[in-house]
């Protein structure tokens, strides 16, 4: 089953961190990454960064544009008002059957603040008591994710990881 996951991490390089980790568990056949994006806000920047890396393979070329359309509007678009209930709306229109709905996005929007930073991640399959292992004490916060609710808390107990 094809997996969308945001994790939160309280240190705008610790997503990056997270995202080496999930390359090697990939080399060594712990997961199977479809595509992912680390969005980083260092402390004092305007703005955050973003920069994504995807599996080679038409299946999976759409990932980049999907990305631009949803870390673009969650953070580039203006940040007051109608302008971001306006923007909020357009993300939920191009995001419909990923299974990310409004309130994730506004979520995700109002976590990923300066001095943080997030892994955006889909997965196809992955051993998660092993792949979890490695993510200990990376001090991460799953906010979004397309799982059920028992999924989520399987994934969750697997990882050691806490939500909102």
């Amino acid at each position: 089953m094809t997996t969308f996951t945001v994790w939160k991490f309280d240190d705008p390089q610790r997503a990056e961190q997270a995202a080496g980790i999930l390359r090697h568990a990939r080399d060594e056949g712990l997961v199977k990454i479809i595509d992912y994006a680390v969005v980083s806000w260092p402390q004092g920047a305007a703005a955050p960064e973003t920069h994504h890396e995807h599996e080679s393979g038409h299946r999976y070329t759409g990932w980049g544009a999907f990305w631009g359309i949803v870390i673009g509007g969650l953070f580039l678009v203006p940040v007051a008002g109608a302008a971001v209930g306006a923007g909020i709306g357009a993300l939920v229109k191009a995001t419909e059957g990923t299974g990310i709905d409004r309130q994730q996005l506004e979520t995700i929007r109002a976590e990923i603040t300066e001095g943080t930073s997030a892994l955006f991640l889909v997965t196809d399959q992955g051993n998660l008591d092993r792949l979890g292992e490695r993510f200990h004490g990376l001090h991460k916060q799953l906010i979004a994710t397309n799982l059920t609710e028992g999924e989520r808390d399987i994934l969750l107990e697997a990882f050691g990881g806490a939500t909102p």
